[in-house]
């Protein structure tokens, strides 16, 4: 099965960094769950109200544009049936189809699902890094705070 971007998807990954979108387009057309772009590049305005909100845990988001002009993440939305999911375990695969696209294209992607780590290509699925995630924040005994749908831009680990 091969998905494709709506226009509203394709208009929202406009100032996102290329690689990041080569990561995105490539992953559409090899997942077996369809996703859409929810949110690309944001202001810092936006950005304040998010978080003035609760929406946002941060004003040093990489949604902003960086200092290359380009936003460094992007948000995704997993569609099951034509309809809006949210299950953690259909992240976990969609992103299991995000990790193959940034191993191609050679971008380390850091993922909400697995905060600690700075590059989801060193994990073999995003089960095992969700996983990894909630063992380590328990044993720290620190809340488990995931946002599954973003994905942005990492460094080497």
């Amino acid at each position: 099965m091969s998905f494709k971007f709506s226009k509203r998807s394709l208009d929202r990954l406009k100032g996102v960094h290329p690689k990041l979108v080569e990561v995105c387009k490539m992953a559409i057309k090899t997942t077996d769950v369809d996703f859409g772009i929810t949110c690309g590049t944001r202001t810092m305005a936006e950005q304040k109200k998010l978080k003035a909100a609760g929406r946002s845990w941060t004003l040093n988001s990489k949604h902003i544009k960086q200092d290359d002009g380009f936003s460094h993440a992007v948000d995704l939305v997993a569609y099951v049936d034509g309809e809006v999911c949210w299950e953690e375990d259909v992240y976990e695969r969609l992103g299991d189809h995000i990790i193959k696209a940034a191993k191609h294209v050679d971008v380390p992607l850091r993922w909400g699902g697995g905060w600690h780590l700075w590059d989801a290509r060193t994990r073999n699925s995003c089960e095992e890094l969700y996983m990894e995630y909630c063992r380590l924040r328990t044993q720290a005994g620190r809340k488990i705070s995931t946002d599954m749908p973003h994905w942005e831009i990492g460094r080497e680990n």
